[in-house]
């Protein structure tokens, strides 16, 4: 029988950027999932339901992030 996504999403391994630490946990945490998914969560709010995406997605989303696509 195959875990259930709240199962892995329970004991994943959530990590956030290093450069994250001198902001007191204003930012977000990623864990990498079965199935090439990635889950997203806000560090404020780890008990709120995360989001879950295919890795391609979360692959794109980097992309653009480094070519400065969501700059205001």
């Amino acid at each position: 029988m195959s875990e259930g996504l709240s199962d892995e999403l329970a004991r994943a391994e959530w990590r956030k950027a290093k450069a994250s630490g001198a902001n007191n946990g204003n930012c977000l945490e990623v864990a990498s999932l079965s199935d090439g998914r990635v889950g997203i969560r806000d560090t404020e709010a780890p008990g709120q339901a995360p989001f879950v995406v295919r890795g391609s997605v979360w692959a794109a989303f980097i992309d653009g992030a480094k070519k400065g696509e969501f700059d205001f």
